[in-house]
């Protein structure tokens, strides 16, 4: 075998000679011309004599496995506790921990500061519940992850003693890495560990009931001695609790033990163990986007993903944070015309679909009662009786929305669903009769209760696998939040 600088000197003088033959004598002259053939030469002289690295190989030793959708439940549970396997928690503690988080996420830590714009709060005056919602942004006012932030409850008395703060950032599993990593990026000097907290150590859970209200006692601030951390969901009213057991009590059967202890003798039977899909579903009944295929990173807007309406999601008036710009200024002087709202497939052959109007339930109970696992669609099928059974997870992320028999804008996005309902971005102007602030819906655009709308089934949701109908619906938090909001 030749040695490397005999491989290129061979290859220098036979693309040399070529070089001059092609471009002429002038051609080696320019130094600039040297310098390059020089790089070419290099890269080609190792191209023959290294193998080429396998790319699809590698990339597929470190990808994650891809997880099938879950089958659909038979129907929405009225009550459960589900074990959420799809979530994971970062630990941030340290001196600057709260310090630094305060300048990265759209909550407030430290509401009691006397000035809500103060470059080093005191950490007197920092928020003492357990729990909260929150959101990283990018730089340009974009959702990068949705969270809830957690104070560590088995280290309360040793960060009052030392000075310090510990929280847990609860996370989209699939995201934790790279929120691990985009915290780190911004570090620099400040004084704090991160890392990733194992899925044996603290468990994340939800529970809920309809039937009765829980008698949880949420927890009013992190106590070492209950090893558990219950929180009042905010995204929405009877949305359940969010739980996080710790050490001991991690395990499933462990977990639900202790969740149960923790309620008080009179209250009803406690609500039963269910699969994550259930809690899935309760979320998509109640319009409720979780996770970066509903809340696609850096692309999704707060206002857009109905944050700004989550009480203490975000501080508009506390001081800089990554992303508060667009933000403010969104909440200020910008018009929303696009929310995510709960929706319903049906087939594309009813002439007409459910009503949406003012109902006299609610409409997580209204979609509730439609809900159906699958359904069936001859137009959808192309007269193929084998390929009529569909459901939501056939739509693809991202499936343009438009009207039926009708050209013109997309009325909206399909983002994910279970059985026949799901979430889609949606303009309201269009596909419901929200009016927006400064607009008498006067326009050709504007919303018709005779309107239908259609998304595609194929891969690219280009219709090629026929269309299905889609119905979107305004929550009544919805509507009340939008009402207070135009009222100011």
């Amino acid at each position: 075998m030749q040695p490397a600088r005999r491989v290129l000197r061979s290859a220098s003088s036979s693309s040399a000679a070529a070089a001059t033959a092609a471009h002429g004598p002038f051609f080696l002259n320019c130094r600039g011309c040297r310098r390059l053939l020089q790089q070419q030469q290099h890269r080609r002289a190792f191209s023959h004599t290294l193998p080429r690295l396998s790319v699809t190989a590698s990339t597929d030793a470190t990808a994650p496995p891809v997880v099938p959708p879950a089958e659909p439940p038979a129907a929405p549970a009225p009550r459960g506790l589900a074990r959420l396997t799809s979530r994971r928690l970062i630990s941030v503690s340290g001196p600057d921990a709260a310090r630094y988080l305060q300048g990265v996420i759209t909550a407030n830590l430290f509401p009691g500061a006397s000035s809500a714009k103060s470059a080093s709060p005191d950490l007197h005056h920092l928020r003492r519940d357990a729990g909260f919602y929150a959101a990283f942004l990018t730089a340009q006012g974009r959702v990068l992850h949705d969270v809830f932030i957690y104070r560590d409850p088995r280290r309360v008395s040793e960060d009052d003693a030392s000075g310090k703060t510990s929280w847990l950032v609860e996370v989209d599993a699939a995201e934790a890495g790279r929120l691990q990593q985009h915290i780190r990026r911004y570090k620099l000097r400040a004084r704090f560990d991160v890392r990733l907290v194992d899925e044996d150590e603290v468990g994340v859970w939800q529970a809920w009931d309809d039937s009765a209200s829980l008698s949880f006692s949420p927890s009013p601030s992190p106590s070492p001695a209950t090893l558990l951390t219950i929180i009042p969901d905010p995204r929405a009213p009877n949305l359940g609790h969010r739980i996080l057991t710790f050490s001991s009590s991690s395990s499933s059967t462990n977990a639900e033990e202790t969740i149960h202890q923790s309620l008080p003798s009179a209250t009803p039977p406690p609500p039963p163990l269910v699969p994550e899909v259930a809690y899935t579903l309760r979320r998509y009944l109640h319009g409720i986007p979780e996770g970066p295929h509903e809340l696609p990173p850096a692309q999704a807007l707060p206002h857009e993903s109905n944050m700004d309406l989550v009480p203490d999601a975000i501080d508009f008036r506390k001081g800089c944070y990554v992303g508060q710009e667009l933000t403010v200024r969104t909440e200020h002087r910008g018009v929303v015309r696009k929310r995510v709202l709960p929706c319903l497939l049906y087939p594309a052959e009813d002439g007409e679909g459910p009503a949406s109007g003012e109902a006299p339930q609610e409409v997580s109970s209204v979609l509730a009662g439609l809900y159906r696992p699958y359904f069936t669609s001859s137009a959808a099928a192309g007269g193929n009786e084998s390929g009529s059974h569909l459901t939501a997870s056939m739509l693809p992320t991202e499936a343009s929305i438009g009207r039926a028999n009708k050209s013109g804008r997309s009325a909206g996005k399909w983002l994910s669903g279970i059985g026949n309902v799901g979430l889609a971005l949606c303009r309201l102007e269009i596909m419901t009769d929200v009016v927006l602030p400064g607009e008498t819906g006067g326009t050709g655009a504007s919303y018709s209760p005779g309107d239908e709308f259609v998304v595609g089934l194929g891969s690219d949701g280009s219709g090629e696998g026929g269309k299905v109908k889609i119905k979107a619906f305004v929550p009544e938090w919805l509507r009340r939040g939008l009402a207070e909001k135009g009222g100011r």
